[in-house]
């Protein structure tokens, strides 16, 4: 829908100075209870920023049988939907997770005239055209700074500081569970499965760490990045998406010793094609990172985003990109926001998606491969391999070979190529005699 199809709302008339804004703290797990603590605690302090008290008047959770200290058992409801549809309350903070069921919840506090505070990535992702849409409607605000990399400003900056520059490209680290065990991978020479076992003792990893390793939380910040980034809607299944399950201890030395570190990368830019026409790519995979590059030294479970911009050069942006302190202080931040809206009047930058820009076809996407093959060591395969890049038009930038008796590791670094181009290369190499195994391929940021 656009803008003049959905009708444009006047923004909600001012509560007035010292008016006390009602909130509905939908979830109670580690984000919930950190900000029912924090907001609690720091009653007059937020008052002050705010112009008001803001007041927790319900507590929506899936059950009452579990013991919840420090929330005063009339605060606790199951009914999640009638909560929302109380008079006193203005703002609905959802914290509880999952799409569909929070969707319902969203959805309706908008179209009850009731501004949102979101942490949900994977609900902003999958349906921020309709939740755009409804607070557009209703003249009210939606925030999510916390849905990208938790405490580290990324929406705010995206949203308000950088609006009048044009951003080219933003790349980062934006999940801790994967930059944890490739960090652990290449600090002690671990196996992936041990790093796995490591992170998930120490509570980085989920039991089910799968939206973790095979990219897919990454995916859905790459997707919010990219749609605030180029004033394009971008949703998750845009997103190119590929995790780092397949990761090596020998992918990790490799790279080192050609200068590099592995980090799962959310990249997101803009691109032309031949005809100069331009697009919007996003995408989520194993990356190799020049040690020179600020990217390479973010370590354990930290996150970091660098944008690059035409007026402002690059920027890095960096800290704990999860948690529920440092989740709960961007939902605060946003609550703040919200909730001055609320009491003084006006609303806080929409969604705005002017340049419509068309998304890429991934194979469209310019980059550089690191190819890991196994060959016989015989005279003439080096001349094979380079005649089956040289046939694409693609140059090689460098080689090293390791002999291991009738065998031979032989590493390629290709120059910058079309992916569909690499990626039929790869195809070639797999199929031809002189190569015995494509170990791995891994892209390089360039």
């Amino acid at each position: 829908m656009t803008e003049q199809q959905v009708g444009k709302a006047q923004p909600r008339a001012a509560k007035g100075e010292g008016a006390t804004v009602g909130v509905a703290l939908l979830g109670y797990g580690t984000v919930g209870a950190e900000v029912f603590r924090l907001l609690g605690e720091n009653r007059d302090a937020f008052a002050a920023r705010i112009g008001g008290p803001a007041e927790i008047r319900g507590v929506a959770v899936s059950t009452l049988d579990k013991e919840r200290p420090g929330v005063p058992r009339e605060l606790l409801t199951t009914d999640a939907k009638a909560l929302i549809a109380r008079d006193d309350i203005d703002l609905v903070v959802e914290v509880i997770g999952g799409i569909d069921y929070p969707r319902e919840l969203v959805l309706e506090a908008l179209k009850s005239g009731k501004s949102v505070v979101t942490a949900n990535k994977a609900l902003v992702a999958a349906h921020a055209d309709e939740l755009a849409d409804a607070a557009e409607a209703a003249g009210v605000d939606l925030y999510f700074e916390a849905a990208v990399a938790a405490a580290i400003p990324v929406v705010g900056m995206l949203r308000r500081s950088l609006a009048g520059d044009q951003i080219q490209r933003i790349s980062g680290i934006v999940n801790g569970t994967t930059n944890f065990i490739l960090d652990a991978m290449e600090s002690t020479g671990a196996s992936y499965d041990d790093a796995l076992a490591e992170a998930t003792r120490l509570g980085y990893a989920e039991a089910d760490p799968t939206a973790d390793v095979e990219g897919h939380d990454a995916a859905s910040k790459a997707a919010i990045m990219a749609s605030l980034g180029f004033h394009t809607r971008v949703k998750f299944e845009d997103v190119y998406c590929e995790g780092i399950s397949s990761v090596t201890a020998d992918d990790i030395k490799a790279a080192n010793e050609a200068g590099y570190s592995i980090k799962l990368l959310a990249i997101c830019e803009r691109i032309q094609d031949e005809s100069g026409v331009e697009s919007v790519t996003a995408r989520v995979h194993p990356t190799l990172v020049p040690q020179e590059h600020p990217l390479a030294s973010v370590s354990k479970s930290f996150n970091a985003i660098f944008v690059e911009a035409e007026a402002a050069g690059s920027l890095m942006f960096y800290g704990n990109g999860a948690g529920g302190n440092p989740t709960a202080s961007a939902v605060l931040g946003d609550v703040v926001g919200a909730s001055r809206n609320i009491v003084h009047g006006g609303r806080a930058p929409g969604e705005n998606t002017y340049a419509n820009l068309p998304i890429a076809d991934f194979g469209q996407v310019q980059t550089r491969y690191h190819i890991d093959m196994e060959v016989p060591d015989r005279t003439g395969v080096l001349a094979t391999i380079s005649n089956t890049f040289a046939a694409q038009g693609v140059s090689i930038r460098t080689v090293r070979q390791e002999e291991f008796g009738g065998t031979a590791r032989l590493i390629v670094v290709t120059h910058s190529a079309r992916e569909h181009v690499l990626a039929a290369i790869v195809e070639q190499l797999g199929n031809l005699e002189d190569v015995i195994n494509v170990n791995s391929v891994i892209r390089l940021d360039h």
